[in-house]
């Protein structure tokens, strides 16, 4: 069982914009998830850093879902988070892709639903949620 955190909707997150979320890693995380996109149905990014989840041992997945349907994942290397530490990530929305922003690193995920307003926002897992902004 994974632990729900906050669900967000009508967020209105449009391109240009940009989501910073702050919070806390559990001290034994084995994963968390951040989920953004148009509905639970519908994510246009599914972010799921693994501590050590599903065979994969600190390396962050990314996923899109439509209508239940999952595509590709693409994994990141890069690992910035520590168990018990804190954690901020920003999301910045574009037309034909989404940057997430982590400490000292940065990627980019295609906005494969082409979602044009990202309404959509939750956290799961090993995560707790201190703060959400946009801009």
């Amino acid at each position: 069982h994974v632990p729900q955190g906050p669900v967000c909707t009508n967020l209105g997150l449009k391109p240009g914009q940009r989501l910073t979320v702050k919070g806390k890693v559990a001290p034994n995380a084995k994963s968390f998830v951040m989920n953004l996109g148009k509905d639970a149905s519908n994510l246009g990014l599914h972010f799921n850093p693994r501590f050590d989840a599903h065979g994969d041992v600190n390396t962050i997945v990314c996923n899109s879902k439509k209508i239940e349907e999952w595509g590709a994942e693409h994994r990141e290397t890069v690992f910035p988070f520590q168990k018990g530490g804190a954690a901020e990530i920003s999301f910045s929305v574009n037309q034909s892709d989404l940057t997430v922003h982590l400490p000292g690193h940065q990627f980019t995920f295609p906005n494969r639903l082409g979602l044009s307003v990202f309404d959509y926002f939750d956290t799961q897992g090993d995560f707790t949620l201190q703060s959400i902004s946009w801009e």
